[in-house]
């Protein structure tokens, strides 16, 4: 009778699988996971105002911008050529006036940020945004 030799041979590759499956695995577990630790960590707590810091209402001058293309400043419409002329009549030499551009939410902001840069140019002292409320 004849004996086979038996050769073995030395394994020189990595199996990969098995270290893809255990990946994988662990990366299930972490997507499942994150939300629930995220919204257990995010506890906000917003401060509350004690005195309200109401603005003199003469130091103030409201834009308004409706979704037409209507431009309003104190109540007064505008044409959009002639929102610069209008402002420079009410910033006056007075610069501590307040600026408030109060658009409507279907305004494309880069009205709202040509009116900040017309502000900004005249040298009104502050600026602030609201929304325009419906009537």
């Amino acid at each position: 009778m004849r004996r086979r030799a038996k050769t073995r041979a030395v394994m020189g590759d990595i199996n990969m699988v098995p270290f893809i499956d255990i990946t994988l695995i662990l990366l299930i577990i972490f997507m499942v996971m994150t939300p629930f630790i995220v919204q257990s960590q995010l506890n906000v707590d917003l401060p509350t105002a004690s005195a309200v810091n109401r603005v003199n209402e003469d130091n103030v001058i409201r834009v308004e911008l409706a979704k037409d293309g209507t431009i309003r400043v104190m109540d007064s419409k505008v044409d959009a050529a002639k929102l610069q002329e209008e402002l420079v009549l009410r910033l006056g030499k007075a610069q501590e006036k307040t600026i408030l551009v109060q658009a409507d939410k279907e305004v494309p902001i880069q009205e709202v940020v040509r009116v900040f840069d017309m502000a900004k140019k005249l040298g009104a002292a502050k600026m602030g945004i609201g929304v325009l409320e419906r009537r």
